[in-house]
């Protein structure tokens, strides 16, 4: 049941992910559920490029120069947590926006779509087995040195993938009650 997925889903980072290879099916498997998140006016703005291989590499090495070019006073440990992070993943999808050229929808629509692309992709590695994380690191600004964007679109982050051999604890939240209000 959908319930017990949205309750099971947690961030699972690139620490804790082992060697294993993500297929391709399931990777498609995952973008495809991205694909059938609701947007306003069917703007469908959600964009996705798919990082494996050695292109992990470089991106590692492209984000770590960027934070090194950026911060004036950059941490060595996180110089080498932006280029081991990528390597550590089986796949990184690339979240991206793309904004409505009229422009039809206020850009927070789109964003929220999005977002609820990658919400169906969480829940769909979840259900897969796959543990997987959003980031949303400073550097996405830049990510238009790195790949091809189209005119109008953004990055909003990176959706790391891979699988795990260590046991996820369960979730907490506090009381719906207590951030409801009936009307």
């Amino acid at each position: 049941m959908i319930f017990d997925i949205i309750k099971k889903r947690r961030s699972v980072f690139p620490a804790q992910y082992n060697d294993k290879p993500i297929a391709r099916e399931l990777i498609e498997k995952v973008l495809e559920a991205g694909n059938w998140a609701p947007s306003h006016k069917k703007t469908e703005p959600w964009r996705f490029k798919v990082i494996q291989g050695e292109t992990r590499a470089k991106l590692g090495m492209f984000l770590s120069l960027k934070y090194m070019e950026n911060d004036p006073k950059p941490k060595q440990f996180k110089v080498e947590k932006l280029i081991n992070n990528p390597q550590k993943a089986g796949a990184i999808i690339a979240i991206c926006m793309q904004r409505d050229p009229n422009e039809s929808v206020p850009e927070w629509e789109e964003v929220a779509a999005t977002a609820m692309a990658v919400q169906n992709m969480w829940l769909t590695c979840t259900d897969l087995g796959i543990g997987s994380y959003w980031s949303s690191p400073g550097l996405i600004k830049h990510m238009g040195e790195f790949f091809a964007m189209e005119e109008g679109e953004i990055c909003l982050g990176f959706f790391y993938m891979g699988y795990t051999d260590d046991e996820l604890q369960d979730g907490e939240r506090g009381a719906v009650e207590d951030k409801t209000t009936w009307l």
